[in-house]
């Protein structure tokens, strides 16, 4: 097989109205729906269930018995036309499920580029996932949920609908989150979850300086961890850190957030 070839096993069910470009393999006994648009060089391992309208970028693997496209788990849904859109190079492994949107939610569950979801998570319907995001063993989304751009979702946690994930924030496993977790912060716990500081050892692996660092700690450090309600804080870091994305990535996070905050602390501050 040449990478211009779409491979199709003789005993994968593929609707004639299904769209298929170059380099797509399909593996024994996947079932490919009427509506499905799935990019070059994507690989479906076996057992894939992709249905309704669900359109797939390019070089996007799925291991055995995923499921993606299938109707949201709402009692509202009443068969309407929704979508799943995902992007590029992400990586799904053994029963990951993901439900299309709800017209109440904007109809749309999207997913972007260069993902890793690990085996049995869940993506439920009108999700928003950004780019170069992890979801460990058994993570878990409530409808209308969104995962910025770095961001981690350990093992076994589930997040509940509404609630935003910041950039480069890091969830430990088992963990039950009902609020927003803002960007760059580790937190880990069930009623109440925890707040366990900044993700620093995720920054550093992903490239931040120093600097950029300790300027996020700073930021941290006020919001979280000083006697300042949320406006002062907010009104002391814009009167005093220098303006720039990471600066901006918080300010813009804590004002739009409709759900609250996570934010008590695991245990007083520390300059480490």
């Amino acid at each position: 097989m040449t990478t211009d070839e779409v491979s199709i096993h003789p005993t994968a069910v593929v609707h004639p109205q299904a769209q298929l470009e170059a380099g797509v393999f399909v593996g024994p006994y996947c079932v490919i729906g009427p509506e499905v648009r799935i990019g070059r060089g994507t690989y479906l391992e076996a057992n894939v269930h992709i249905v309704g309208w669900t359109t797939i970028g390019e070089e996007c693997r799925f291991s055995p018995y995923s499921s993606v496209g299938t109707e949201p788990q709402d009692v509202t849904y009443k068969g309407e036309k929704t979508f799943v859109h995902i992007g590029h190079r992400n990586i799904f492994r053994e029963f990951i499920t993901i439900n299309r949107g709800t017209p109440k939610g904007g109809g749309v569950t999207s997913i972007g580029d260069d993902n890793y979801f690990m085996a049995y998570s869940h993506i439920a319907h009108d999700c928003r996932v950004g780019h170069r995001t992890v979801f460990i063993n058994g993570a878990t989304l409530a409808g209308h949920v969104e995962v910025d751009d770095y961001a981690t979702v350990g093992a076994f946690s589930a997040v509940h609908q509404f609630c935003r994930i910041g950039k480069y924030s890091f969830i430990g496993g088992y963990s039950v989150i009902t609020q927003d977790v803002c960007p760059y912060l580790r937190v880990a716990g069930s009623r109440p979850t925890l707040l366990y500081g900044i993700n620093a050892i995720g920054l550093r692996r992903h490239g931040f300086t120093r600097e950029q660092i300790k300027t996020i700690k700073k930021m941290i450090k006020y919001l979280f961890y000083s006697e300042l309600n949320t406006t002062q804080a907010l009104e002391k870091i814009e009167q005093e850190i220098e303006p720039g994305p990471e600066r901006e990535e918080i300010l813009n996070f804590v004002k739009s957030s409709k759900r609250g905050l996570v934010k008590k602390v695991s245990e007083p501050w520390t300059e480490d």
